[in-house]
């Protein structure tokens, strides 16, 4: 709305029959391996509609009724969130830079490194880390800003901290992540 390009960027949970695979492939580092994920897109309702495919996102997933999207039961993690979401975070990076789309009269072409990044709860909140740590630090996106929703502060994607090697920051981001639980 108001004259703005707006995309969301998701992970592919389900065959979403609007969704097409965009054909663009990019590779990301995800704990200590590359993954190659894929970008599928629709528009709707003046939106564009980005979903990361990857079998660490279908396969969780059981059907649209029991869907178990982040743990196996209710308040159980699985124990991957960090990677996937690791994964969606860089890929939501990349997809306003390499995506050519071109869903409206208005806009076309990639949306460019002038963003704003709206990230919302735990599931988002390496976006900026990443945003900071590999590309300002290469002079990319600049001018990209970053807003940082928590729609419900219950849920934190807490994580063992000896596992913060598999999110490939830099270790002087080390202490923003670590806490004291009282």
């Amino acid at each position: 709305g108001n004259g703005h390009r707006v995309m969301t960027v998701a992970p592919r949970y389900d065959q979403y029959k609007d969704a097409w695979d965009t054909g663009v492939a990019i590779e990301v580092k995800v704990g200590y391996i590359t993954e190659k994920v894929r970008f599928f897109h629709c528009y709707k309702r003046g939106v564009d509609r980005v979903f990361i495919d990857h079998p660490m996102f279908l396969e969780k997933v059981w059907g649209k009724t029991g869907s178990k999207i982040y743990g196996p039961t209710t308040g159980t993690d699985y124990e991957d969130n960090q990677l996937r979401f690791s994964m969606l975070c860089q890929a939501a990076l990349e997809a306003p830079r390499i995506l050519n789309l071109n869903s409206c009269e208005y806009f076309s072409g990639p949306y460019g490194e002038d963003v704003v990044f709206i990230a919302n709860d735990w599931h988002t909140a390496l976006l900026p880390c990443y945003l900071k740590s590999m590309y300002k630090s290469k002079g990319m996106y600049e001018t990209a800003k970053v807003a940082y929703c928590i729609h419900n502060i219950a849920y934190q994607g807490r994580f063992s901290f000896s596992d913060f090697s598999l999110l490939n920051l830099p270790d002087a981001f080390r202490s923003s992540f670590d806490f004291i639980d009282g």
